[in-house]
C-alpha cells in the first residue's frame, strides 16, 4: 500500500484546483537516473488496464501494474524548506538511492543507469 501524507494531499489538491477536475496523479517508475530507476509523478486523465487507484481526501493516485511492485510501501510527502518545496519519496524497496532522491534501485531490479549531470 502506498501512503500519502496530509501535506502531499493538500499540495496535490491545490495543484488540481488550478487544473481540471478530471485529472488524477499518475505515479510510477521507469529505467533511468543515476541509480538505475527513476520516479515519475504527474497529471493524467486516462486510466490503463490493471491500474491501481489509491484515493485519499478526494485525491486519486494511480499506479500502473509494472511499477507497483517497485513502489508498494512507498510514503509520499511534500516538504517546504525556505523558498523551495517538493515531493519526497521514501521507498522501503530501495537498496540504493541518488542524492537527488528521484532515482533508486531495488535488490531485484537494477534498472538502466544514466550518467548524472
Amino acid at each position: 500500500m502506498i501512503q500519502i501524507s496530509e501535506a502531499a494531499v493538500t499540495r496535490i489538491q491545490h495543484m488540481l484546483e488550478q487544473e481540471s477536475s478530471s485529472l488524477f496523479i499518475r505515479f510510477g517508475v521507469k529505467d533511468g537516473g543515476c541509480s538505475g530507476m527513476t520516479y515519475g509523478l504527474g497529471f493524467d486523465d486516462t486510466y490503463q488496464e490493471g491500474d491501481t487507484t489509491i484515493e485519499m481526501d478526494g485525491v486519486k493516485l494511480v499506479v500502473n501494474p509494472e511499477s507497483y511492485p517497485y513502489v508498494d510501501g512507498v510514503e509520499i510527502d511534500y516538504k517546504e524548506t525556505g523558498m523551495m518545496g517538493g515531493f519526497t519519496i521514501q521507498n522501503p524497496n530501495a537498496i540504493a538511492t541518488c542524492g537527488c532522491g528521484s532515482s533508486f534501485r531495488t535488490a531485484l531490479h537494477r534498472g538502466k543507469r544514466e550518467k548524472c549531470e
